[in-house]
C-alpha cells in the first residue's frame, strides 16, 4: 500500500520549513532558504525535495496545512491594499482616535501608527442603529451611493463597512454591501464589522474590520500564485491554513477572513508544544532568523487572548504596552514576540549602549557569515565565533558559513566599539540577545502571575535550543526540554491542529439579572453559524464548546471561562471568573457584581495526534568529534564535545548537532532522551 501524507509547511523570514508526516509514522523534515520575492516558490521546491527524498510522488500528498506570515508582513511593511471605509455619520475618526493608550508610558513624544485607511478614504454614512438594534435613523442609500462612487474614483481594491452597534443589528450594513457590490464591481473585497467581529468596542470592531479589508486582496493574490506553484509540482491536494488560535480552516475560508490568519506562523509551534512536551506545564520558546516568541501552555491548555495589536513591532502580549500597532480584536494564542533572532543586526545606540535586533538581515542577505553579501554583525555571527555552530553542517552541510568572515566583522564593529576582544564581544551579543528573549518569556508567565520556575522551558526553532539553557539559567528554570526535529518543529505543529471555527456576539448583561433562557437561544443561534462553517470544510465529526467573556462592572477587559452546561448556570460562572481573575491578577472581587460582555462558540474536528512518530533526518550530523567552546567569562574556551542525540545520556559542556539545529549543553546540565524522543536538559543533575 502506498504511504499517504500529510505535508505542513512554514514560511518564516529567513527559512521555510516543510515537513512530510506519513500514514505510517515517519515524519520527515525539509529546510530550504525562503524567496521573499516569491513565497510560494519555497514552498513547492522544499516539497518537491521532500517527495524526491521519501521516494513518493505528488499524488501520495493528502492535504497541505500552511502556515504564514505573509498576512503580518502586508502591514509590517505597509504593503496592504488600498482601502476604503464607509462608517456612520459623525464616526469618521474613531481610527485616528483610538484609545487613549501609548506603549512608552513616559515619551511625551511618542507618534501612533498612521491609519491603516487615510482620512479621505473614511467616508460618512447617515444612518444610526442604537445598542439594542433598534433603528434610529434609516439607511440613507443615496448616502451610500455617493461614497462608493467616490471610493470608485480613489480606486480602491477593498472596503471596510463599519456602523455604529452594528453588532446588534446588521441590517444596514449588508444593504451597505450590497450597494458596494454594484457600484465597484465584485473585484473589490467588502468587509462587514458584523461578520467578522459582532462586538461592542467601536475602535477595536472598526479597526478589525479595516485589517480583513486590506487583508482581503493580498491574500488571495498569494493564495493564487501558492496554488499555480503547487500545480506545477503536480500538488493537487487541498491546502488549509492555520489560524492565529491555533486552529486550521480551509484555504477557501482564509481568503474570505483573512484577518484570522495574521499569527498563522507563530501559533502552530504552540500547538505542537501542547500535544508533544511530557509535561503539562510548558513554556514555549521558539527562535528562529528574525525573531523568539515565547507562550504558555498551562495544564495541557494554550492560553489565548482577544486583547491583540498587530504592526507594533515586538509585541510584549501585555495589556500595559498596547497602543503602538492596530487592534485585532480577534481570539489569538497568546503570543510575546521579540526582535531577536539570529538574523538580527548586532548596533549601538548614540549613548555607546549596545542592542541585538529588532532589525533583522532577515534571509536576503543574511548574516555576515552566510557570504551573500551582508555586512553588519548579527547574533548567529557570534554564535558562530564562540563556537556553538558547526560552519559546515548548517542545515544538514547545504548551507556552509564563513567563520573568519563573522569573527572580522565582530572585532571590527564589535570588539573595537567596545574596546573588548572577539570573545568578550561575541559573548556580550549572546548575553543580551537572551536577556531580550527572556522578557518575552516573563511577559506570557511573570506578567500573568506565573512563575516560570514552575515550568519546563520547550524550546524549538532553528536556534531555540542552541539558546535555550542559557534563558532558563536566567530565569532560574531547571528544565529544558528540545523535540525531534525542532528547527522544523512548526511546521509539523501545523499538521496537529484541529479545524476550527468560532463564532461570537456582544450579549452585555449582568449575570444577576441575566436570563439564562436568553443566553441559551443566543449560544444556539451561534452554533448554527458554526455548523454552517464546518459543514463547508467538509466536516461531519466535530465537537461544540461554549464560552463567555465575563469582567467585574465597569472593568475594561474580560476575562474568557467555560460554558458549557444547558441551561447556563450563572452562579457556576461567576465563581469560575473569580477563580481566573484571582489566578491571573492575583486577587478576585466577591462582592463585586460580574457582567457578561460577549457569547462565543467554538467548532472544532480533532486533526492528527503524535502518538508513536518515527522522525527522520535527511542527514546526519558528524558524530563524535571535538569543536572550542565558550561558556562565559569565568574560563577561556574548552574544547567541547560535538555528537548527535542518539548518543546521549551525557554531562555538558556538549554540543548536540542535528539536520536543522544546533543544542547547546552548557557546564553544569546534563541532556538525556526521553521515550517519545525529546532531549531532555536538566540544570545540576
Amino acid at each position: 500500500m502506498t504511504t499517504r501524507y500529510l505535508a505542513g509547511v512554514d514560511i518564516g523570514g529567513t527559512f521555510t520549513d516543510l515537513v512530510l508526516m506519513g500514514d505510517d509514522g515517519t515524519v520527515h523534515a525539509e529546510k530550504l532558504p525562503t524567496t521573499p520575492d516569491d513565497f510560494g516558490r519555497s514552498v513547492a521546491t522544499g516539497l518537491r525535495a521532500a517527495l524526491d527524498r521519501v521516494g513518493t510522488g505528488p499524488d501520495a500528498v493528502e492535504t497541505v496545512v500552511h502556515g504564514t506570515t505573509v498576512a503580518t508582513n502586508a502591514i509590517l511593511e505597509g504593503k496592504s491594499a488600498r482601502t476604503g471605509l464607509l462608517t456612520t455619520e459623525g464616526f469618521r475618526d474613531v481610527l485616528e482616535l483610538r484609545r487613549l493608550r501609548i506603549p512608552e508610558m513616559y515619551t511625551l513624544n511618542w507618534i501612533k501608527p498612521p491609519p491603516i485607511v487615510p482620512r479621505r478614504r473614511r467616508l460618512e454614512v447617515r444612518e444610526r442603529i442604537g445598542p439594542h438594534g433598534e433603528v434610529r435613523v434609516p439607511l440613507d442609500e443615496a448616502d451610500v451611493a455617493g461614497a462608493c462612487e467616490r471610493l470608485a474614483g480613489e480606486g480602491v481594491a477593498a472596503v471596510a463597512i463599519s456602523y455604529l452597534h452594528a453588532y446588534a443589528n446588521p441590517d444596514h450594513e449588508r444593504r451597505t454591501a450590497d450597494i458596494a457590490r454594484e457600484i465597484l464591481g465584485s473585484g473589490v473585497f467588502i468587509t462587514c464589522s458584523s461578520d467578522i467581529l459582532p462586538e461592542i468596542r467601536e475602535y477595536e470592531r472598526t479597526s478589525t474590520t479595516v485589517i480583513n479589508a486590506c487583508l482581503g486582496p493580498v491574500m488571495a493574490g498569494y493564495f493564487d500564485s501558492l496554488g499555480r506553484h503547487l500545480k506545477k509540482i503536480g500538488v493537487t491536494a487541498p491546502v488549509r491554513i492555520m489560524k492565529s488560535d491555533g486552529g486550521a480552516m480551509s484555504i477557501e475560508a482564509a481568503a474570505r477572513k483573512p484577518a484570522h490568519i495574521v499569527e498563522s506562523g507563530p501559533a502552530a509551534g504552540v500547538v505542537g508544544a501542547a500535544r508533544h512536551a511530557p509535561s503539562g506545564d510548558s513554556i514555549t520558546l521558539d527562535m528562529g532568523g528574525t525573531t523568539a516568541k515565547a507562550s504558555m501552555v498551562e495544564n495541557g491548555r494554550i492560553a489565548r487572548t482577544g486583547d491583540y495589536e498587530v504592526g507594533a513591532g515586538i509585541n510584549l502580549s501585555s495589556k500595559l504596552v498596547m497602543g503602538g500597532g492596530y487592534a485585532l480584536k480577534l481570539p489569538v494564542i497568546d503570543i510575546s514576540e521579540i526582535g531577536a533572532g539570529g538574523g538580527s543586526i548586532i548596533t549601538f545606540d548614540r549613548g555607546g549602549l549596545m542592542k541585538v535586533g529588532p532589525e533583522s538581515a532577515g534571509a536576503v542577505p543574511g548574516p555576515v557569515c552566510y557570504g551573500r553579501g551582508g555586512t553588519d554583525p548579527t547574533l548567529t555571527d557570534a554564535l558562530l565565533a564562540l563556537g556553538y555552530l558547526n560552519p559546515d553542517h548548517l542545515v544538514g552541510g547545504d548551507l556552509t558559513l564563513d567563520a573568519d568572515r563573522a569573527r572580522a566583522v565582530l572585532k571590527e564593529r564589535v570588539g573595537a566599539s567596545l574596546g573588548r576582544s572577539l570573545t568578550d564581544a561575541a559573548w556580550g551579543a549572546f548575553q543580551i540577545g537572551c536577556n531580550a528573549m527572556v522578557r518575552a518569556v516573563k511577559a506570557v508567565t511573570t506578567y500573568r502571575g506565573r512563575d516560570p520556575r514552575d515550568f519546563s522551558l520547550f524550546a524549538f526553532g532553528g536556534n531555540g535550543p542552541t539558546v535555550a539553557a542559557e534563558i532558563a539559567d536566567m530565569l532560574d528554570m531547571r528544565r529544558v526540554v528540545i523535540p525531534p526535529a525542532p528547527g522544523v518543529f512548526s511546521a509539523y505543529g501545523l499538521l496537529l491542529a484541529d479545524i476550527q471555527h468560532e463564532t461570537s456576539c456582544g450579549w452585555l448583561r449582568p449575570l444577576s439579572g441575566a436570563d439564562p433562557e436568553e443566553m441559551e437561544e443566543t449560544f444556539l443561534r451561534l452554533e448554527e453559524t458554526v455548523k454552517s462553517e464546518m459543514r463547508r470544510e467538509g466536516c461531519e465529526r466535530y465537537a461544540i464548546s461554549r464560552h463567555a467573556d465575563l469582567r467585574y462592572a465597569g472593568q475594561a477587559h474580560e476575562l474568557t471561562v467555560s460554558c458549557d452546561e444547558r441551561p447556563p448556570d450563572f452562579i457556576r460562572l461567576a465563581s469560575e471568573f473569580g477563580d481566573e481573575h484571582e489566578r491571573t491578577y492575583g486577587h478576585k472581587a466577591e462582592a463585586e457584581a460580574v457582567e457578561c460582555v460577549t457569547l462565543r462558540a467554538i467548532a472544532r474536528a480533532a486533526g492528527e495526534r503524535a502518538e508513536n512518530r518515527k522522525f527522520r533526518q535527511p542527514r546526519e550530523a558528524e558524530r563524535m568529534h571535538v569543536r572550542r567552546a565558550y561558556f562565559g567569562l569565568a574560563t577561556d574556551a574548552v574544547e567541547t564535545p560535538v555528537m548527535g542525540r542518539n548518543a546521549l545520556p551525557q554531562t555538558g559542556p556538549v554540543i548536540l548537532e542535528e539536520y536543522d539545529s544546533t543544542c547547546v549543553v552548557p557546564p553544569g546540565w546534563s541532556a538525556r532522551t526521553d521515550e517519545v524522543g525529546n532531549i531532555v536538559l536538566e540544570k545540576g543533575a
